[in-house]
């Protein structure tokens, strides 16, 4: 949880991004490990196909009661949730049991686990904080929850495991190349992950420019690097520039962390989630619910709520280049094959995101009457399935609830949805609001979704809209 102010100096980011960096060609790996693999600077997931995460943190081991939160971020479409734990440095440590039966809920609700040890946070700035050796220690006292687990499990050894003690961070890369060593040593063959210095945010660069030395020293080349983008990266030109060194170095990256806002300014969330897609890099937003110390805009929903989604919820979830669109679930969980998985990048005839003007009309209810209206739009299609939106929208008066119905023409079949109750009868389908999006004031509109499959044609059908 961001509970304190990251001290940055943006000035300093400015002059050390202009230094040269060399990063060197990946070497090939050594041996193959179970489950996630990485291979050419991509994720590969136990059956051998490329996983770009979209997902967020839960701040599990502060609210360990709020276990419906792992269905409740999955029915929002991510496919990965990233679980704070403690290795009792800090904070009550989760045990074993507990681990285990995280693991089981993500596996249940069909999401990737990352999980990572909060306690080495701002070590050298923050006392409480603990070293990369006790945060591998605590893995390996509790290697019986994780071990078989590597088909569904990340390691993130360590959460930003230093602050801005300049002396301090300089031994990033000594100390993740020995906690690597240590765990590979242990028998982890688990993908590891690996937090960046200066509060995970990297301000001095010193997880960019070792990068190659601590992925070589995995002797399994199974390591994956973590960037925090908070205040840091508030323009597009350090964003793209960061990521893109480690993209040119076939190095595997993702934002591990990021937000709408900070104490310490305004990330650019925008680019940070733009340039991820564009690119097949993997993102985890901070955070489901729970934070404190000043920073409770980075709650996603309020409450733990899931009907009530914040704005950086509605942001990070339903916003451009966000989780709805850009999510594909681990292929581990008997999803598609590497030649029905969608692209990483968006082939030309992908329907835009944006409606073209040829979109089926809407129906136009009488005015002065109550009624709603309901577009359809593919935002999404590769070979066999496709993503749908439905946007439903209010009349001249307001209306308390609405049914959507349709009828495919071609044979498709709904797969999953979200923000709606689904229901088929051959090729009809039939959409009802559920509890948090049924009442829409006077020319208010919502939207819903869903993944389907198709096969030879998917024309868009006309659908209906009728109020209550």
């Amino acid at each position: 949880m961001k509970r304190r102010i990251y001290a940055v100096a943006s000035a300093l980011f400015a002059l050390v991004a202009a230094a040269a960096v060399s990063l060197f060609a990946v070497a090939p790996p050594a041996q193959a490990a179970a489950g996630f693999t990485v291979s050419g600077g991509r994720l590969l997931d136990a059956r051998g196909n490329e996983f770009i995460m979209r997902g967020v943190s839960h701040a599990h081991t502060w609210y360990t009661s709020q276990t419906g939160s792992f269905a409740d971020i999955k029915s929002l479409g991510a496919n990965t949730v990233r679980v704070v734990l403690s290795s009792g440095g800090r904070w009550t440590q989760n045990s074993a049991g507990d681990v285990a039966n995280v693991i089981s809920l993500c596996k249940a609700n069909r999401l990737i686990c990352v999980l990572e040890v909060h306690d080495t946070t701002g070590y050298g700035e923050e006392g409480a904080a603990i070293t990369l050796d006790q945060a591998v220690s605590y893995w390996i006292s509790i290697q019986s929850a994780l071990a078989g687990q590597e088909n569904y499990v990340i390691l993130n050894i360590g959460n930003e495991p230093f602050g801005n003690n300049e002396t301090v961070s300089a031994t990033w890369p000594t100390a993740t190349r020995n906690a690597i060593t240590r765990l590979r040593d242990a028998g982890f063959d688990h993908t590891i992950m690996v937090d960046a210095p200066n509060w995970g945010q990297d301000w001095r660069f010193v997880m960019r420019d070792n990068a190659q030395s601590v992925f070589n020293s995995d002797p399994d080349r199974n390591t994956v690097f973590s960037i925090h983008m908070y205040g840091v990266f508030d323009t597009a030109a350090e964003i793209t520039d960061y990521l893109g060194r480690f993209r040119s170095a076939n190095l595997p990256i993702v934002v591990g962390e990021f937000g709408h806002n900070h104490s310490d300014g305004n990330p650019d969330e925008d680019t940070i989630m733009s340039y991820a897609q564009q690119n097949g890099i993997g993102y985890i937003g901070w955070s489901w619910s729970g934070n404190g110390g000043g920073v409770e805009y980075l709650d996603m929903v309020t409450n733990f709520d899931v009907s009530q989604l914040t704005s950086w919820g509605q942001r990070i979830f339903n916003g451009a280049n966000g989780i709805r669109q850009t999510a594909r679930e681990a292929t581990v969980y008997g999803g598609g094959t590497p030649t029905t998985r969608p692209p990483t990048t968006p082939p030309t005839t992908r329907p835009p995101t944006t409606p073209p003007t040829t979109r089926p009309p809407t129906t136009t209810p009488p005015a002065g009457t109550r009624g709603c209206t309901a577009s359809y739009a593919v935002t999404g299609q590769w070979q066999g399935g496709f993503q749908a939106e439905v946007r439903v929208t209010a009349g001249s008066t307001a209306i308390g609830g609405w049914t959507v119905s349709w009828t495919f023409a071609n044979g498709q079949q709904v797969n999953q949805s979200w923000n709606a109750t689904l229901s088929n009868s051959g090729s009809s389908v039939t959409a009802r609001n559920v509890s948090y999006n049924g009442s829409l004031g006077a020319g208010a509109s919502t939207a819903f979704g869903f993944l389907g499959s198709w096969n030879g044609t998917n024309s868009a059908p006309s659908p209906s809209c009728t109020a209550s």
